[in-house]
């Protein structure tokens, strides 16, 4: 999910096939980085559409081609920290959640070593698996995933170091 530049004329006209060609390269990627944060599929793909569904509403406000995978990759993080928190809501208002548990074939196909960092992972403060995820899943650079978060390019720097070692002290009680 590297930067990329995007061709992509921006006459309204070409609208449906320039996002849909973005739906082809991009959405694939997006889902598995909302999967990640949100931790089941169902909420990922609807975080993923929204973010599509928000880029066709404001196509044309979009000044600038390349804009538009990060602006999808702000889209999908800020709908993942929304799913996040209406999970945290009072189950009375917002029913009950029950955390996620991974699908059998997604067990299957991963290795208890992957499994176990995982979970780990989803034990990290919201933060700072964003900054994980976008650096290191994601593969974005410092400033890219500053962009993300809307965070300045130091304060990717500290979470990512504070994140790392919180998971190395989350994985070494495991061990």
């Amino acid at each position: 999910m590297q930067a990329e530049t995007v061709d992509i004329a921006l006459s309204s006209g070409d609208r449906d096939e320039a996002i849909s060609r973005l739906y082809e390269e991009h959405a694939l990627g997006l889902t598995k980085l909302a999967l990640i944060m949100v931790g089941d599929r169902e909420s990922a793909e609807d975080a993923v559409q929204d973010a599509f569904l928000g880029l066709h509403r404001r196509w044309r406000l979009l000044r600038d081609p390349a804009a538009a995978v990060p602006y999808l990759r702000s889209s999908v993080l800020n709908n993942a920290r929304s799913v996040l928190r209406r999970r945290r809501l009072p189950s009375w208002f917002a029913g009950a959640y029950d955390p996620p548990v991974w699908s059998a074939e997604s067990a299957a196909l991963l290795g208890a070593e992957r499994r176990e960092v995982l979970e780990a992972l989803h034990r990290l403060p919201q933060r700072q698996r964003e900054a994980l995820v976008l650096r290191y899943y994601a593969e974005l650079s410092e400033e890219e995933t500053a962009q993300a978060m809307g965070v300045s390019r130091g304060t990717v720097k500290s979470t990512t170091s504070r994140a790392l070692d919180a998971l190395g002290r989350i994985l070494g009680e495991n061990a």
